[in-house]
């Protein structure tokens, strides 16, 4: 669940007082530092030689399928040539355009309307030089052109069903967004300052950095997000409480009351397992935990443990039985209470949904009410994660964790979350840390993002198959300890929160899992992504959120009649969830019941580092 922007790029552009001259160069420590470059260069070329020629023989030389989805680009444009003229000649009378335009500006006319503009929220050409240099305007307009252009005609063109379709389409765009011109220094106008303004160390330190993080990664690049300086229980994960139960899966927080009274039905939280628990209490002013504690909440919340070798053959009975099953027998000797509420979140809501109908298959009455939040339980629309599982991906996968003992690296899936959001994620990190030399800002939510979790192969194989391929879950299709599961046998009260800008979970796809359910059942579409949609604090007035209560075909029905509302959708999940959380009683205690204190939040699974 990556972050949707990075600051990086803001921190990236040099003062502004520098230039584009070389007046000021000092050419000799330039040359000084060129070599060095070069040096290190060469070094780092010859590592990289070397690693290859051992590389594991059973390692794919093309482990997402990339070959796959440009042979059928290749394909459909070889029998589309009607398009794919009709691409060209667009492209060709634009960049004459774009020709006229700049040959005119050079010869000193005035300024003509941009042909082009980067799209909203493309946040790559904010310097001042990529409007005001005739050259760099230039090369950005044609980038730009040649970019969309490949994306539009790969839009159009016939004999790519929906699946290829996505798949080269999300491909094409990381070839674009690689080769973009801020990503190498001759063309990327503050790079250049910084060059001529340090006489080139910035490139010497951005060397550095490189080969540190190829250092971190063991061999492969490991890009830093965020400056070190977070350490977790003490600036991140601060909220008071103590772990109360563990297990060889997980541990099971309770957080200390901030009230006098409290619900007598506690809360339960299930997050994912594919990062940590801890986005939902980063710091005391957009921590999720603290909100409801202070909302009168006694909240209990899952740590996944970050998985090696012994839980290869974990899957999802496990995670059901050691996980919701087991913290929901916690949370009644805990509380006395049998049937809290439980929130799902992202694939924790998956699991939660897979278990409540197992759960209703046994007649098992054991939770109250349901919330998800940016969960997926229909995979027929699931976004551009869908690209990744193949085949010829899944098989290359499994070779990869039978490598490493049974286990997903932790960096393998944090990639994959990275080229969602490649520009903000990789590219601005590339130019702020590599080819300008800095380090990256301390950033807790890109901390918490770069602090990834291994995933155990049984279980991630039948996510991606069952779910993501197969879509069984929603198809009645998939089973659970022998009982094969059914949404619609799901009656207890449930809340979906989706988000609109949610590429991991999106809107339409939540929505279709939504009316799968057979009880009562409120829908929301929050604003942003998969993450400030989900942790936005009222008290931050950001965004907004859309209801509606009527029902509807589909989310493009749903939302012509929704209404909307400014700042978050936590004062509204608040409304509903009191309604199912019963009276009030005095405010518990961790340890006070039968469950004793096992250590203090935020307890130990979540300190464990993925290697």
């Amino acid at each position: 669940m990556p972050p949707k922007t990075s600051p990086a790029q803001d921190k990236a552009s040099p003062e502004s007082e520098s230039t584009l001259s070389p007046e000021s160069l000092d050419t000799g420590a330039f040359a000084r530092n060129m070599l060095t470059v070069g040096v290190k260069s060469r070094q780092l070329l010859m590592d990289f030689v070397s690693r290859t020629a051992h590389r594991e023989q059973a390692a794919p030389l093309d482990p997402l399928n990339i070959s796959g989805a440009m042979l059928a680009l290749v394909k459909a444009m070889s029998g589309d040539h009607e398009h794919v003229a009709e691409a060209q000649t667009q492209w060709w009378n634009n960049f004459m355009t774009l020709w006229e335009t700049t040959a005119m500006r050079m010869l000193g006319g005035e300024a003509a309307p941009a042909v082009v503009e980067p799209a909203p929220g493309d946040r790559r050409f904010r310097s001042e030089e990529w409007r005001q240099n005739e050259i760099f305007d230039f090369i950005k307009q044609s980038y730009l052109l040649t970019a969309n252009a490949m994306q539009e005609m790969v839009g159009k063109l016939n004999g790519l069903d929906a699946r290829e379709r996505s798949r080269v389409s999300f491909y094409t765009r990381q070839f674009a967004d690689a080769f973009a011109p801020t990503n190498f220094p001759f063309t990327n106008p503050d790079v250049l300052k910084a060059t001529i303004a340090s006489n080139g160390e910035n490139l010497v330190k951005g060397l550095d950095n490189l080969l540190a993080d190829i250092e971190r990664g063991q061999g492969e690049l490991s890009i830093r997000q965020s400056a070190d300086g977070f350490v977790i229980g003490e600036n991140v994960a601060t909220a008071p409480g103590k772990v109360v139960f563990r297990n060889d899966i997980m541990e099971l927080l309770q957080y200390s009351a901030t009230t006098d009274e409290v619900y007598a039905r506690p809360l339960l939280i299930f997050p994912p397992w594919i990062n940590k628990f801890y986005i939902l209490d980063l710091r005391p002013e957009n921590s999720f935990v603290r909100w409801l504690t202070a909302r009168g909440y006694t909240v209990f919340l899952v740590s996944w443990v970050n998985p090696g070798a012994e839980m290869a053959e974990a899957g999802f009975e496990e995670y059901m039985k050691g996980g919701i099953f087991a913290a929901l027998d916690a949370v009644e000797k805990a509380t006395g209470v049998r049937d809290p509420n439980c929130v799902g979140y992202c694939i924790g809501g998956t699991l939660l949904a897979a278990t409540l109908a197992y759960m209703a298959a046994k007649k098992d009455d054991r939770v109250h009410s349901a919330t998800f939040w940016a969960a997926q339980t229909d995979f027929s629309e699931a976004g551009e994660l869908s690209v990744f599982v193949d085949e010829a991906q899944l098989d290359a996968l499994k070779a990869k964790m039978d490598s490493q003992g049974g286990v997903l690296p932790g960096s393998k899936m944090a990639g994959a979350f990275n080229m969602l959001r490649a520009n903000d994620l990789i590219w601005s990190f590339v130019i702020n840390n590599y080819l300008l030399g800095k380090q990256p800002m301390p950033f807790d939510l890109l901390y918490w993002n770069s602090d990834t979790t291994r995933m155990p192969e049984k279980l991630h194989l039948s996510y991606l198959r069952q779910c993501y391929k197969e879509n069984a879950l929603a198809l009645g299709r998939m089973t659970l300890a022998g009982e094969r599961l059914d949404l619609s046998k799901i009656t207890v009260p449930a809340y979906f929160q989706s988000a609109r800008e949610d590429h991991i979970a999106p809107a339409k796809s939540v929505f279709k899992g939504a009316k799968l359910f057979g009880g009562p059942m409120r829908f929301i579409v929050a604003g942003s992504g998969h993450i400030a949609g989900v942790i936005n604090p009222p008290a931050a007035k950001k965004y907004q959120y859309w209801t509606n209560d009527k029902k509807a075909a589909d989310l493009d029905a749903w939302r012509e009649g929704a209404k909307e509302h400014a700042g978050s959708w936590w004062p509204d999940w608040d409304k509903w969830l009191a309604k199912q959380s019963g009276g009030k009683v005095a405010a518990r205690v961790p340890g006070d019941g039968k469950l004793k204190p096992l250590g203090d939040a935020p307890g130990t699974y979540v300190k464990v580092k993925a290697q």
